[in-house]
């Protein structure tokens, strides 16, 4: 479970379910016509610059800032319908503007410290929120967090993500504004080297806005000099993670399809070439880089005579991998199988191919990344949406770890464990004792005692699992080489036991996959799920007829209209 699902705008997918995207759902992903950014536009609210300022006294921003919840709260389940955001009331009049910088740095504080959905944001964030509802307070605190979010910690440019996503979209004339104060250029991208944070933060605020805005606006915003600045900042001599966050923010300028034509004529493949050779770096903030400068040129900016990794890459020796078929497009995964990298807003979740129903299995996990992920155990049964903020670990057929915020996670509930943090190039360990009915998580070869949990609700059927907040990665390892720490039991690796035909492990480009979806003749009368079966079974009470009964059985709520399915009737009328 994560807090992040206050701002989470992406369409949801329940990979536990196994649906598929429809046709037009696949072609709008792949065409970057900036859909979900357009989604994220929904969370905009009216601007209200009525009402007189009250002044808050010193105690009570204090008392409500350590309003935090302890871990008896924690524990309490969560109710799956999320309650609305709180805000000031029709008659409450706003808060007196406070230190912004003060406001941003606390919420960067208590933010790793919320996991629950339903808690009420901080007093920080909710202050900032209603700052940003005028212009001049949305410029402020745009610049507060290009200026304070420190360089250092793993959860800064997310919650950059997270307050730009709660406040108000701006006006044409605070865009604007904003422009005229950055005046970013290549000259400026130049300036002051020392202070990485200033252009690391600079460029996550640009993507952030690049997909909210996407459209016209996201036009807009790419003037000559930030596409120059994005550029420039792409050079050799900048700090791993400015270039990092830089291409990014080109990344997300390009899902409108006019900016990728621009930005593809800045020759940007050139550059993307040379740091795609940093893919397997032993720094892995360079890491990174590489990893996201090979997506892009598999994905976006595809460069003349370079051949795609997936034709190159060695498979041979890869029986098991993550399961590119049933997650959102918004989930990166290398063209081997075996890393996954999330630069959405949204709690991405990803399964791998292989199923085990017996036995004692183990795997291991090379963070990348230092933030929040949940990494472990998920059934066929478990259901991840990533637009509320569920993952592996939030209901009652998944157990996670999560080394961020040390954690144990089990059907939404949390508990804290005794390791330390977890690091760039931390090994955590994953083992499965089906005959024990126990699972046992290790960082760096230290194990937790056993977790059992999970086993009242299921025996069979578990994959290797994760969910990701924004700018996290890490890399899989399913036994197809030595493992770091391997426990001292007796167990067995999904590599030696799984497999997989050659056509199920290609991870094709977006470009590519669309050129196989428009060549898909689909018969008339056909299920808009499966696209194989007829269309015979109509949803009951919402009426919507246009499934099958093998895929209306999976579902819990009708996919038009998002009503709860009470009963599904088949219509004979159908039936041949």
């Amino acid at each position: 479970m994560i807090v992040f699902g206050w701002a989470v705008f992406l369409a949801s997918r329940s990979l536990g379910q196994g649906l598929l995207l429809t046709l037009e759902e696949h072609i709008a992903h792949f065409l970057g016509t900036g859909g979900a950014a357009a989604a994220m536009g929904n969370s905009c609210i009216c601007r209200d610059d009525s009402g007189a300022e009250d002044s808050v006294d010193t105690q009570q921003q204090q008392a409500e800032n350590n309003a935090v919840p302890t871990v008896d709260i924690r524990n309490q389940p969560r109710d799956p319908v999320r309650p609305p955001r709180r805000g000031r009331g029709p008659h409450e009049p706003r808060r007196k503007k406070q230190n912004v910088d003060g406001l941003v740095l606390d919420t960067l504080a208590v933010i790793r410290t919320l996991v629950d959905n339903d808690q009420e944001p901080p007093y920080s964030m909710i202050t900032l929120h209603e700052m940003a509802e005028t212009d001049e307070g949305w410029l402020d605190v745009v610049q507060s967090l290009i200026r304070v979010i420190p360089l250092e910690d793993p959860l800064g440019p997310a919650v950059i993500t997270l307050l730009l996503d709660e406040c108000p979209l701006p006006t044409k004339d605070a865009l604007q504004k904003l422009t005229e104060i950055l005046n970013l250029n290549g000259e400026v991208a130049c300036q002051d080297s020392g202070h990485p944070a200033k252009h690391r933060n600079t460029s996550a605020v640009l993507g952030c806005l690049a997909e909210k805005l996407a459209g016209p606006a996201s036009i807009g915003l790419l003037s000559p000099g930030i596409l120059e600045y994005l550029l420039q900042c792409l050079k050799l001599q900048s700090h791993p993670t400015v270039m990092l966050f830089a291409l990014i923010a080109l990344e997300k300028f390009a899902q409108t399809s006019e900016n990728k034509l621009t930005i593809s004529e800045s020759s940007i493949s050139n550059r993307l070439v040379t740091l795609e050779s940093w893919t397997h770096d032993p720094d892995y903030l360079k890491r990174q880089v590489g990893f996201c400068a090979q997506w892009s040129l598999d994905n976006l900016f595809l460069k003349e005579g370079r051949q795609l990794t997936y034709e190159k890459v060695d498979l041979n020796s890869i029986r098991a991998m993550l399961n590119s078929n049933d997650v959102s497009e918004y989930l990166k995964i290398s063209p081997h199988g075996l890393e996954a990298r999330c630069d959405a807003s949204s709690f991405e979740s990803v399964r791998c191919t292989f199923c085990v129903d017996a036995g004692v299995w183990y795997y291991e996990v090379t963070v990348i990344t230092s933030g929040v992920m949940q990494i472990g155990w998920a059934t066929r049964d478990s259901k991840f949406l990533n637009h509320e903020g569920y993952g592996i670990g939030d209901d009652e057929y998944s157990c996670a770890y999560d080394g961020c915020r040390q954690l144990i996670w089990y059907n939404a509930r949390s508990k804290p464990h005794l390791h330390p943090c977890w690091k760039e190039g931390d090994t955590v360990g994953f083992l499965l004792d089906l005959n024990e009915k126990q699972m046992i998580f290790f960082l760096n070869g230290n194990q937790l005692p056993p977790e059992k949990q999970v086993f009242s609700s299921t025996v069979s059927g578990f994959f290797a699992a994760a969910s990701f907040m924004s700018y996290q990665q890490c890399e899989f390892n399913f036994g197809a080489k030595p493992f770091k720490y391997p426990p001292s039991m007796k167990f067995s690796t999904f590599n030696d036991y799984a497999f997989l035909r050659a056509e199920e492990k290609i991870i094709l480009p977006r470009h590519r996959r669309l050129a196989l979806l428009k060549q898909v003749s689909i018969r008339e009368n056909c299920c808009s799920l499966c696209c194989d079966e007829v269309a015979d079974t109509q949803l009951k009470p919402c009426g919507h007829s246009d499934l099958c009964m093998n895929c209306a059985l999976q579902l819990e709520t009708c996919p038009l209209c998002r009503k709860e399915i009470v009963s599904r009737v088949r219509q004979i009328s159908h039936i041949s």
